[in-house]
């Protein structure tokens, strides 16, 4: 299977193809509303902004797996994010990204970028001692970790990067302007 074999649901019960972005460069971010790497909504948006119109897109899947950080609706998380950052790119159905109810996409990522760490500075250690508190084995299994992680796909429908939520947005940005 590919990426462009999955769907994600939206608010409104419709399921999105991913074969729709075919020859696009996208994210797919797990996102939360009341997480300390929310901000993280203004780079994106900012990024969206800036290169859509090349063929950049993002898959925003709201998930409250992660210290119930979006305890809201799909509509009260979607309200929030237009109000408070002004976003413009789709938001679709709160979602498990983890666990016997992942999205299907979620599984299909883990298996193509596993994860390999935190990086380095104080939000980097502060996961990793968080981390080890809820699951000792954490270094060792693909499982999403927290909000904001980033997979990033490109015209070919590879995924070629996946970014923990530490990871500083300029690099995440260099990462899609080098697809584009």
């Amino acid at each position: 299977m590919s990426i462009y074999d999955y769907t994600v649901p939206t608010p409104g019960g419709e399921e999105f193809s991913l074969s729709e972005l075919k020859g696009k460069v996208f994210l797919v971010v797990n996102t939360a509303t009341g997480c300390g790497f929310t901000p993280h909504y203004e780079p994106l948006e900012k990024m969206y902004e800036e290169y859509h119109d090349q063929g950049f897109d993002i898959i925003d899947v709201p998930c409250n797996q992660f210290a119930g950080q979006t305890p809201g609706t799909d509509e009260e998380i979607h309200e929030f994010c237009t109000l408070k950052y002004n976003t413009k790119f789709p938001q679709y159905k709160k979602s498990d990204v983890n666990g016997e109810n992942e999205l299907p996409l979620y599984t299909y990522l883990k298996s193509q970028k596993g994860f390999e760490g935190f990086g380095k500075g104080p939000a980097a250690l502060a996961m990793s001692v968080m981390l080890k508190k809820i699951d000792k084995d954490y270094k060792n299994n693909p499982n999403i970790k927290w909000n904001f992680t980033k997979f990033l796909v490109d015209r070919n429908g590879e995924v070629v990067a996946r970014f923990e939520p530490t990871e500083k947005m300029e690099k995440v940005e260099k990462a899609v302007k080098d697809l584009l």
